[in-house]
């Protein structure tokens, strides 16, 4: 689950990142890296529990799926957060800039 919550993540990203100016403005290619590479780790994961497990990877306990999507949705959150933090400091359209110095 982990697998699949993180791929569909990183295409959404990389759609938003793909179809729209303003998206690639705010770095969300940054986001599109994030999901992408925990995309690839997820990916080799899968294949070091399949290497152990065999086929009863493909069987697995309903309780185990449920912790498999709470963990996939945690790291998007976690790179949802990530991204922005990128954001307030690369600050891109200079709005925290704009509010720290204005001029009296």
């Amino acid at each position: 689950m982990t697998l699949l919550v993180t791929v569909f993540a990183a295409v959404f990203a990389t759609l938003i990142w793909y179809s729209n100016e303003r998206a690639r403005h705010l770095k969300s290619g940054i986001l599109c890296w994030l999901y992408w590479g925990a995309s690839l780790m997820w990916l080799a994961d899968a294949i070091f529990e399949y290497s152990e497990l065999g086929a009863g990877y493909f069987a697995p306990e309903a309780s185990d799926m449920l912790n498999d999507l709470f963990l996939g949705f945690s790291a998007v959150a976690l790179g949802l957060v990530i991204w922005i933090v990128y954001l307030l400091v690369k600050d891109p359209d200079g709005v925290i800039k704009d509010r720290l110095f204005v001029k009296r």
